[in-house]
Parts: C-alpha cells; structure tokens; sequence
C-alpha cells in the first residue's frame, strides 16, 4: 500500500506556490523558517490528512451519461453553464496503515443534494437526487464520522450529487484524517459560514429596524425649493432597505429549505444582495451632500438602472442558464462602485467629516472585499469557501451607529442651547411680568385709595354734608325751632364719627359694624327715652362684604335709626341680628319699633327711597311693614359666609 500523500489517487493539501520577483529569496527564507516554527509547534499537525482530489464522474444531463475524469473541486455550473443534471463521483485512495481511532471526513461544499457512500455503507444523505429545484444542502460544510472499521488498504468513495441549474452545485475536495485533526477544520468553516451569519443577520435587521422607525419618527429639514414642506430624512430609508435586503441575503446560508421553489427564490436573494449595494451607494452619496450635484443625479439614475435590471440578469442566470448575464451585472455593479469610491474617499480625506470618513473606510474595504468575492466565486474555478462580504458590511452599520449618535448628541446640544435660550427668555418675560405686575399693584393700591377717597367724600358729601345743608337752611328760614336744628347738627355729628368707625371695621364684619352704631347711636335714644333692646349673635364674616357694601349698610341703619328718632315717637327700639336658615345662607336685620307707624302704601319720602337705592346697590333685601304700635325694617343680605 502506499504511504498517504503518495499515492497516485490522492495528493497532499496544495501547497502555495513561490512568489517571483527580486524578493524570491527573502520569501523562501521566511518560508523555510515559517515552516520550522511550525513543525517545532506541531510536529505532525495535519500530516495524516488526505485531500482527495483526483476522481473519475459519470455525469448524466437529460439522460445522456458521459465518463470523465475530473480534478476536485468540481463547480457544476462552470463544467455544464446553465444545465441540470446528476453525477457519481468515484475517489479512490489507500493506507499505509489502518487507523487505529475514529476517522472524520470533512467536505467544504457538496450538493444540491447529495449521497455519501465508503466501501458500499452509505455514510449521509440530505435531499431528494430525483427531485430537482428541492431544497438545497450546498450552503453548510459537511462532517461525517468514520468508524475505524470501515476503512482498509484500499478504499473508494462516491459521492451521488444532484445539481440544479445556476445553483453553485458540485463537489468540493475532501479532507479525511483523525477525528482531532479533520473536525477542528470543519468547526471552523462552519461558525464562518454559519455562526457568523447568524451574528450579522441579526445586527442587519436590529439596525435596519432602528433606522426605518428613524426615517419613521424624524423629520429633516425642508428643503429648498420645497415651500417650507419638512420632509424625512433619506438617509436614514436608504440604511433601512439597505440592512433589511442585505439581513435576507445572509440569511439565505441558514436557510436550506427556501419558503420559494428554486429560481425563485434564488432571484430573491439575489435581488436582496442588488438593493443592499446599490442602496449603499446611494447612502454615500448622500453623506457626502451629492445630491444635488448634476453628475451625481446621473450616478443616481444610473445605479437605480442597474437595480432595475438585476432582475432581468437573474432570470437569464437562473431561469435560461446564461450565468454570463449575472456575472456580467456584478461586473457593472463593481465598476460603479469602484467610480464612486475615489471621489467619495478624496472628499473624505480633504474635507469630510467624521462620518463621512467612517463610512469612506466602510466602502472601500467593502468594494475590495466585494471584488474579491466576485472573483472568487464568478471567476475562478474555486469551490466553496465563505463570502467576506457578510463580515466586511458591519463597517456600515458601525458608521450609521455613529452617525445617528452624532446626530442625536448634535441634536441635544440644539435642544439644550433652546432650552437655555428660552430659559433665559422665560426669566426675563418673569422679571417684566413682576415688575409689571408690581407697577400694577402700586396703581391699583393708588387707585384703591382713590376710591376710597372718593367714597368718604361722597359719604361725607351724602352724610355730613347733607345735615349741614340743612342746618344752615333751617338757621336762615328762621322758622325752625333751635330742637330741629340741633338734631340735624347731633345727625351730622353722628353721620361724621359713624364714617371714621367704618375705616376700621373688617369688611364683612356685620357684628363690628353694629357695635359701632350702637356706641354712637345709644346715648341719643336713651337721651330721647326710647330703649334699646339689641338681640344680635355673633355672625360670620360675608365675604361678599366689602369696604363699600359695609359703608352702604352702615348709611341704611343710620337712615333707619334717624327716621326712628324724629318721627316714629316710640318707647322700645329692638334690633336683631341672626343667620338665615338653611338651605339659604345669609344674615338678617331687624329693626323693630313700637312707634305709631306710617302708612307703607303711600307715596314714600326720600328716606325711604334712598334706603331702596342702597338695598339694591348692595344686592340686599328691604323689607318694610308698619302699623301702629310695630314697625318693621327688614335687610337680607343674601350672600354665604366665609369659612
């Protein structure tokens, strides 16, 4: 038997070849010694691997089955562009020794669908071989378990693909050897095709949801030319399609079951990759402030074209067989983001800002990454592997996080500088309202005793005045008896003393104000031998009652008392004072005489109208009942008392 890695079937990993040029020797040199560091850290790291490559196919398309020999890796859509089919794929190899531990094999890519055969024991399946357009088990590396006692001297395996038009099916090298050695490799393949890309699914579709509730919720500037009309901001819907599009496109590789029949959903995933460059060159342009630049109007028509058109090259790839069509789209892709690239990275090393230059490094690693991929998986002969693509567009997300935070920080600081602005203004518009307001006071404190001025002379005008007036009459008529006059000059004297009592009765007050009439008034009565009888409770204050009210309550009893005294000829003046009842809340007056009364039908005197003009002023209740022997004044004054 042959050693591994001698026999004429099988052939050791492919070693990278020397690079030419003056730096030949230098790179040999570090070479040789890269490979003693290694083999001083692992002595035998890999050395009992296989990688088979060398095969013999019988490969069937539309019922015609061809013999060949094929060299792995075997791409399907490079040997047969635009044809479905199926394949047996012999690889035979030997041992120098069988193996005393568990044997792994592990294979980077295989499908469509696939049947894994050693020594006639089927080892795995997945899918169905007849079925073609099923699911597709091409996107994940693959790892199988070898029991020792299935391997011998002389060994074969076949592999039975099924590949489907424009698919990427075929079968890629594989790697057998110890389980500690081969599943390490596959682990790695698989959390970079796989784990990874459920890593960058999911920070797609969070940043693709926080930019469209953005384009959702923020409102930009107007524009001009627009008549004032805000409008949102389209950066932040282009981030959004673009996250949301490329989140599909990763998601594909953990998808081995599509929700659509292949094209279809093929054209899917492929439209889903064309929206998220072509929205991606469009968010540059905006960051860079192009959009109103005339050539960049045209970069924009021309990159919506292009969008326009991938699902025309799609169907020519998937649907007709013609991968030229795709291939030759990308191209026209690349080119127009490797036309962007220079202008956009030159702004942002002269002139741009933070942002701008963070998302200038974004796209220029992803338009090398993604040439690379183009290359990698549209031109070379190469199978499997893993799309940088995926990793390198986190750089985006990580520039629109950053150019929402400095927009957000941007936006605090306005809205702080418009809080401390109006701040500022709030307290100079309080300092104007209290000045204003303590001018206001001061005129309305002078006005108040203007008022109150005008009201004491008025009163005094009314009151003290009026009694003079009519003294002095009486002393040039020369009829009046000296009683008369006296009488009029003691009303006067009264009316007088009455009003200074009232500046200083709380207004409202109605039992201060009685007291006060009954210390003026009571000696007069008993000097005229009328008693008084006072039945008064002591009574809330009506807050109603102001200084006025009080004034012109006071002249009503005045007038009463004064009417008693010189016509009424009574022996008992009884005055009482209570709360009305409830429901209705108040104080009532009464001023009860047994005087010989008057007739209340006839026409009255100007006493008595001048107490139904102060009644009504003060919003009061006069009540007047007489007859001989009792006469009755009544005053309602109908308002509540304050608590």
């Amino acid at each position: 038997m042959a050693e591994p890695g001698r026999a004429s079937t099988t052939t050791q990993r492919a070693q990278k070849p020397s690079p030419c040029g003056a730096g030949a020797r230098w790179w040999r040199l570090l070479r040789q010694f890269g490979a003693l560091l290694l083999l001083c850290l692992s002595v035998q790291a890999h050395a009992l691997i296989l990688e088979l490559r060398e095969a013999r196919a019988s490969v069937t398309i539309q019922g015609q089955t061809t013999e060949q020999t094929v060299r792995l890796p075997y791409h399907w859509d490079r040997a047969h562009g635009g044809q479905q089919g199926q394949a047996i794929i012999h690889l035979t190899f030997a041992l120098a020794e069988l193996p005393a531990r568990p044997y792994g094999l592990y294979v980077p890519r295989l499908g469509n669908a696939y049947e894994i055969w050693l020594n006639g024991v089927l080892l795995e399946h997945n899918g169905d071989m007849r079925n073609f357009n099923g699911p597709d088990y091409a996107k994940s590396p693959r790892y199988v378990d070898i029991t020792p006692g299935l391997l011998g001297g002389q060994n074969e395996f076949l592999v039975k693909i099924r590949a489907d038009k424009g698919r990427r099916g075929g079968l890629a090298p594989l790697l057998l050897g110890p389980v500690d050695e081969v599943q390490p490799l596959y682990e790695q393949d698989l959390h970079l095709r796989n784990t990874g890309s459920i890593v960058v699914a999911v920070l797609s579709l969070l940043v693709g949801g926080v930019a469209l509730s953005l384009w959702a919720t923020q409102i930009a500037p107007a524009e001009p030319g627009q008549s004032g009309r805000p409008v949102r901001d389209r950066l932040y819907l282009l981030a959004a399609v673009a996250e949301l599009s490329w989140t599909i496109n990763v998601g594909d590789v953990l998808i081995e079951n599509p929700p659509l029949g292949w094209p279809w959903w093929g054209m899917v995933t492929i439209a889903a990759t064309a929206a998220w460059v072509c929205t991606m060159a469009l968010f540059c342009i905006e960051v860079a402030g192009w959009r109103r630049h005339l050539l960049f109007q045209w970069l924009w028509r021309w990159i919506l074209l292009l969008l326009a058109a991938n699902p025309f090259a799609t169907v020519l790839a998937l649907g007709l067989g013609h991968p030229l069509a795709l291939t030759i789209w990308y191209a026209a892709l690349g080119l127009t983001c490797l036309a962007l690239t220079p202008p956009f990275l030159y702004k942002a090393v002269r002139n741009g800002s933070i942002a701008h230059r963070l998302v200038a490094v974004a796209l220029l690693v992803n338009t090398l990454v993604g040439l690379r991929d183009i290359y990698a998986f549209r031109v070379s002969t190469t199978y499997g592997g893993t799309t940088m693509l995926r990793y390198s567009s986190i750089l985006f997300g990580l520039a629109l996080a950053y150019i929402v935070i400095a927009r957000l920080h941007s936006a605090r600081g306005q809205l702080e500088g418009l809080l401390a602005s109006m701040s500022a203004q709030i307290k100079a518009k309080e300092l104007e309202l209290q000045d204003s307001y303590q001018r206001v006071t001061m005129l309305a404190r002078g006005q108040a005793r203007a008022d109150e001025r005008t009201r004491i002379l008025r009163d005094m005008h009314d009151g003290v005045g009026s009694h003079i007036s009519t003294a002095i009459r009486q002393l040039q008529s020369g009829r009046a008896a000296d009683a008369e006059v006296l009488h009029t000059l003691r009303d006067s004297l009264d009316h007088l003393k009455l009003s200074i009592d009232a500046m200083n009765v709380p207004p409202g007050d109605i039992t201060a104000l009685l007291a006060n009439v009954r210390y003026r008034l009571e000696p007069r009565f008993l000097a005229c031998d009328i008693r008084l009888a006072w039945d008064v409770d002591l009574l809330e204050p009506v807050a109603a009652m102001d200084a006025g009210v009080m004034a012109q309550l006071q002249f009503m009893l005045f007038e009463i008392f004064s009417n008693v005294l010189q016509h009424s000829k009574a022996t008992t003046l009884c005055i009482h004072a209570h709360p009305c009842e409830a429901p209705q809340r108040g104080v009532r007056l009464q001023i009860i005489d047994d005087g010989h009364g008057f007739d209340v039908d006839q026409p009255r005197g100007q006493g008595l109208l001048s107490l139904q003009e102060r009644a009504h002023a003060i919003g009061a209740t006069l009540g007047l009942a007489s007859r001989p022997g009792s006469t009755v004044v009544e005053i309602t004054m109908g308002s509540a008392p304050s608590g």
